[in-house]
This record gives C-alpha cells, structure tokens and sequence, in this order.
C-alpha cells in the first residue's frame, strides 16, 4: 500500500467565486435591463428577455433574442457594454482595481485569484498586472473606437461615436453585440476598413494576456539588446508558441475552407468580387473564434460549411483572454495526445517538448465535459424548439462556445428555449476556466493506491 498526499490549492475555490461572480453580474443585469427606461419604448422587457440579454452580454456570446440596436434606450445599452466589459475582463480584476483605487492592499488571496483566473505562474506583482491589464485594453479599445469614428461619424453623425465605443469593446470582448442595424457588419462586407479593425480587435482580445506581455517584453529586450528575431523565436516559451501557431492554422485554414465551401453560393460569397470573397472568408475565419460578429449570411451558409464554423467555435480562442471556447491549447494538446499514441510514443510531445500527463488529462477533461453539455443543450434544443437539425447545432454550438453567431433561429426560441440557451451560454462561458482551475485543486487525499487492471480499447 502507497501513500499519496496531495496539497490542496486555492483554486478549488476561485471556481466558485469566479462561477458566483458571473452568476452575480447577471441578475444584476437582468435587475437592470428590466427597468422600463431600459428599454427604447419605455415599456419593458420580459423577465426572459431581460435575463437572456444580460447572460449574453456577461458572457461576452452576442447571441440576441431582441435587436440590440433598436429595443434598448441609450441607458440600457450602456448597461450591456458594461456588462461586457466586465463578463470580459472578469470581475475579480475589476475588484482589485477598485481596491488599487481606494489605497487598499492587495492581499494574498486577491494575488492567488488573479494567479488562477490567468492561469500565472506567480502571483508576484499582481497590482501592476491588473494595471498593464486594464490599460493595454482600454488603449487598445480607445484606438479602435477613434478608427471606427472615421467611418460610422460621416454616416450616422453624432451618434456615430456611441456605435464606434460600443462596437469596439464588444469587438475586443469578443462578444459580437453591435447596435448598426438588423444584418450586422454585412452592409460593411466590402469596407476594408471596418473589417480589419474589427478582425485585429477580435485577435488581441482572444489572444491572451500572457501572449500581450511577452511581445512587449521582447519588443523591449530586442531593442536593448539588439537580439534577432530568429533567436528570439527560438527562445520562445510553449505556450506563446502554441498559442501563436495554433491563433494563425485556424484563421488561415477556417478563411480557405470558407472561401472553397462558398465560392459559388449566391447567398453567401457568390456574388462578391474576388477580393471581397478573401476579406469575407478570413471574416467569417476570425469570428467564428467567438466574436460574433458577421459579414455574411449565416442561414445561407452551406452544410458543410456549418460544420467548418461549428468546429472553429468550439475550439475558440487562447486561454487568459476574452475569448470562450475548450481554448486552442486545449485542442492541440488533444491533437498532440491522439498523435502520440498513434505513433507508439510514451508521452505526449509538442514541439520538442514533453507535455506532463496531468496536463493531458486536464485537457481531455475540459474537451469531453464542454463535449457532454453541447450533447445535452443540442438534445434539449431539438426537443423544445423547433428548427432544421443545422440551425440547432449552430445555436448550441455558438452558444457554448461563446460566439453570438446565428442561422436566425435565436429571436425564434421560445421560453424553454431561451432558458437552455441561458444555462448553456453560462456553462461555456465559466466551464473551461472552473475545469481547469478544479483539476488544479487537488482537494482529494488518496490514501491507498488501488490494484492496476487493463481494459481491451478499439
């Protein structure tokens, strides 16, 4: 008989907190959102409505059962950026910023629930970590509303400005809520400008922080020590290179299968020029990583293309971000696993480098279980609301993983409907984040190594 003892960690109960904090924030929303003024027509919204709105907008997924842009007065909008932006950046790292502000100091605790919700290392200097957090975010956000000013002010005046701050947090949140019009960005399909900067907010905020941190500080290193850019891929950690690889296979494969699916489609890429096809294709590529956000015609897409954007939302974006999904690390050290064993390897390799099994199995984990829930909201939707078999997965699917984008079939859902889609919408958004914390906790002390038996596989 062995023993084994395990230290059990923090993480266990930053899941709660962060899954309690989302949970918070949305009844406040809802709270809110019901208010009568919060609504264009002073009348109100239901309850349903109220709470759908507000888990979306938490969520950072976009998926609406009401316009955005014509049901909510300028207060109610302000409300979902707000909750935006706080569903996005997490509201443990707006708590330590207010207690930056007020003098407090940052305890331990607040230190290892940073450390946990970003996945860091070291809980060193968290207060400056928030702040570079916070002010990379709000620079990136202010630089992309002044860029959308140049094309929403000469077209909608004044109030131009309110959709270019609202569509550039909701682009960096990767959210996907706009308050343009009823068809989204696809009367911008063919603008260069709105397109890129709305893909380059999607990016960086999807990215990760960690990823943020690592340019900078190479940026900074590189230019006192004068170290070549060869080197310092070379000295490149596995984690800014997966997420870096992984960020760039996806948006390249996803754009050329888009572009090859659609090429004829009049309903989608066939009647653009050629030009017009690339943008829209690496678009439709960009979004889908949860963002939301559309170009084209969802509905019109074809079957296998459903398939391409279902597999490209769930993956999603990289971990430490604003992003939803099983995260790309998730999915290559999945990937990396399946090819190891394929190959006859003891151990799951990546890039030269040897991936630790708990890892492995902490990936597996978030993989099968954000797998199960799709199974069962799938299930529940299909019985509930009625919808082609395409337009259900769609639904489940951008929902999970956090994405917003539609085949129409969300202001069609009823009360049931909206209700799964809330639960599902709240378990993608804190289930990849929670699993990968609770694995962390190590809170079981096994007190007896059980017998080792085989089971035939395949």
């Amino acid at each position: 008989m062995k023993l084994k003892r395990r230290k059990r960690k923090s993480g266990f109960i930053t899941t709660y907190i962060i899954a309690g904090g989302f949970l918070l924030l949305i009844i406040l929303g809802t709270l809110l959102l019901r208010l009568p003024f919060s609504s264009a027509d002073g009348a109100g919204v239901s309850w349903a409505d109220a709470l759908f709105t507000a888990t979306t907008s938490v969520c950072v997924t976009g998926l609406v059962t009401l316009p955005t842009f014509s049901a909510w007065s300028y207060f109610g909008q302000a409300v979902i950026l707000a909750l935006i932006q706080l569903g996005g950046l997490g509201l443990i790292s707006f708590t330590i910023l207010f207690l930056q502000v007020l003098g407090k100091k940052i305890g331990l605790r607040e230190s290892r629930l940073i450390q946990d919700a970003y996945n860091l290392d070291s809980s060193n200097k968290i207060g400056l970590l928030v702040k570079k957090i916070f002010k990379g975010t709000f620079l990136i956000e202010g630089i992309g509303a002044l860029l959308y000013c140049f094309v929403f002010v000469p077209e909608y005046g004044i109030s131009g400005v309110w959709k270019s701050v609202f569509n550039a947090v909701s682009a960096f949140c990767n959210a996907g809520m706009d308050i343009l019009g009823p068809s989204s960005l696809i009367p911008y399909q063919s603008n260069l400008a709105v397109n890129l900067i709305t893909i380059a907010l999607i990016v960086l905020g999807g990215i990760g922080f960690p990823v943020w941190f690592y340019a900078v500080d190479r940026i900074k290193k590189s230019k006192e020590n004068r170290v070549s850019l060869r080197k310092t891929l070379i000295s490149m950690p596995l984690y800014i290179k997966t997420v870096l690889f992984m960020t760039f296979l996806l948006i390249f494969a996803g754009a050329l299968l888009v572009f090859i699916f659609e090429f004829n489609n009049a309903e989608t890429l066939g009647r653009l020029s050629l030009s017009d096809k690339i943008l829209a294709s690496f678009f439709q590529s960009v979004t889908t990583r949860t963002a939301g956000f559309c170009s084209i015609s969802q509905s019109g897409l074809r079957p296998g293309t459903v398939i391409i954007c279902c597999v490209l939302m769930f993956i999603g974006g990289s971990p430490s971000g604003t992003a939803g999904g099983i995260k790309t690390t998730t999915f290559l050290i999945i990937a990396a696993s399946m090819f190891s064993a394929v190959s006859g390897r003891d151990s799951t390799e990546l890039f030269g480098r040897k991936i630790n099994s708990e890892t492995v199995r902490k990936a597996m984990s978030v993989f099968s279980l954000s797998f199960f829930v799709l199974i069962v909201s799938f299930l529940l939707i299909c019985a509930f609301v009625p919808g082609s078999f395409e337009s259900c997965l769609y639904e489940v699917v951008s929902a999970i993983g956090t994405v917003g984008l539609s085949r129409d079939l969300t202001p069609q859902l009823n009360l049931a409907g909206k209700l799964i889609i809330v639960a599902t919408m709240y378990l993608g958004r804190i289930g990849p984040i929670s699993l990968a914390l609770f694995f962390n906790t190590k809170k079981y002390t096994n007190l007896i190594e059980l017998p080792e038996e085989n089971i035939p596989i395949g």
